[in-house]
């Protein structure tokens, strides 16, 4: 059975509410908190509900050396021959800058909490009392950060780039087994930027059943076309990485929104999961006037009775009322009963 709802906050994540969607941050800030600052004002005027972190310093999440095993393929579109270390130097968002950040979130409206990436980071994130933690992709292995994560009691959001089956339950299963059924596990492909046709977003609702939790979308696909089909699929949370505008660089600026499209992809998932309605078939409320307005045999010239019924004198026409357009093979060759005036709705009496 799939746990029905999640709360972040003020925001509860579940199949009844909008999507809840997060702007990741990541590194493009730039190296300037000041910007920092601007992605998250520019994220509140979105209409998104929250901006995500991520917490870690070069050396807690690797070491400075540089051989073959501590460099990006030369083939990766981005990142080609980096060395991790000085990639992470780049992309790390300072410690110190956790507190103006999530104060400045907080005035802001928004949620904000962080992917941290070892125990000094929960430490840190603890400190500020993060409203939940989100578990990066290459981390679902890291069973102890999960354990970690999960002790806090807040609500764990976990990406699966990468991952099996098996090492989605064993995550899954180890957040339970702390005590923690707060989950949201999101659909993820980890390559940056991802094709769209490696979505796969027709395995949400098998991730759903396989974990037992609520599922989302963590996108790094162009454009905010696979979020609303996630929508369609059963995703109650949606992340996509956020930048001022691509054109400044940075390390994920070329698979992140600007601001404009972080706006509309917040629309535009709300209207897809108001769309998605319930599972019904028939007339809506708000078709009540345009059923007035179907067709319906209809008498179109004045006649006498003893007038025979002619495809001249009773066609099918709007609006409703009269008998069904169907009945003309019924009717035509009979008489009318009295004298009728053009405009009136066939009855069975008239004739």
């Amino acid at each position: 059975m799939t746990a029905s709802e999640v709360r972040i906050g003020a925001h509860v994540l579940s199949a009844a509410h909008p999507p809840f969607v997060i702007a990741e941050m990541s590194g493009n800030h730039n190296g300037d908190l000041g910007r920092a600052l601007e992605i998250v004002d520019a994220i509140a005027e979105t209409g998104a509900q929250a901006v995500k972190l991520q917490t870690y310093r070069p050396d807690t999440i690797t070491i400075d050396v540089d051989t073959p095993d501590f460099r990006i393929g030369d083939s990766h579109s981005l990142w080609g021959g980096e060395n991790l270390y000085k990639l992470y130097e780049r992309a790390h968002t300072p410690w110190e800058w956790h507190e103006p950040l999530f104060e400045r979130a907080r005035a802001r409206g928004l949620e904000i909490f962080s992917s941290p990436f070892d125990p000094t980071a929960v430490e840190l994130l603890e400190s500020l009392d993060a409203p939940a933690y989100k578990i990066a992709s290459s981390e679902i292995v890291d069973l102890p950060l999960i354990e970690l994560c999960a002790k806090t009691g807040k609500p764990l959001i976990i990406s699966t780039g990468m991952a099996s089956v098996a090492e989605i339950d064993a995550a899954v299963r180890t957040a339970r087994a702390a005590g923690n059924d707060q989950l949201v596990v999101l659909g993820c492909t980890a390559s940056y930027p991802a094709s769209p046709a490696e979505s796969n977003l027709r395995g949400l609702p098998v991730l759903a059943g396989v974990t037992g939790t609520l599922v989302g979308l963590s996108d790094h696909t162009p454009g905010i076309g696979a979020p609303l089909a996630a929508v369609a699929l059963g995703a109650v949370a949606i992340e996509k990485h956020v930048t001022l505008a691509r054109t400044d660089g940075g390390v994920d600026s070329e698979f992140s929104l600007e601001p404009a499209e972080l706006a509309a992809l917040v629309t535009e998932s709300h209207r897809a999961w108001e769309a998605l309605g319930a599972a019904v078939i028939g007339p809506r409320e708000s078709e009540k006037e345009g059923l007035r307005f179907r067709r319906s045999l209809y008498v179109v010239e004045d006649v006498r009775a003893g007038d025979t019924v002619t495809r001249e004198n009773v066609r099918s026409i709007r609006p409703a009322g009269g008998l069904a357009p169907a009945e003309i093979v019924n009717v035509l060759g009979r008489t009318f009963a009295s004298d009728v005036p053009k405009g009136t709705a066939l009855t069975w009496g008239l004739i």
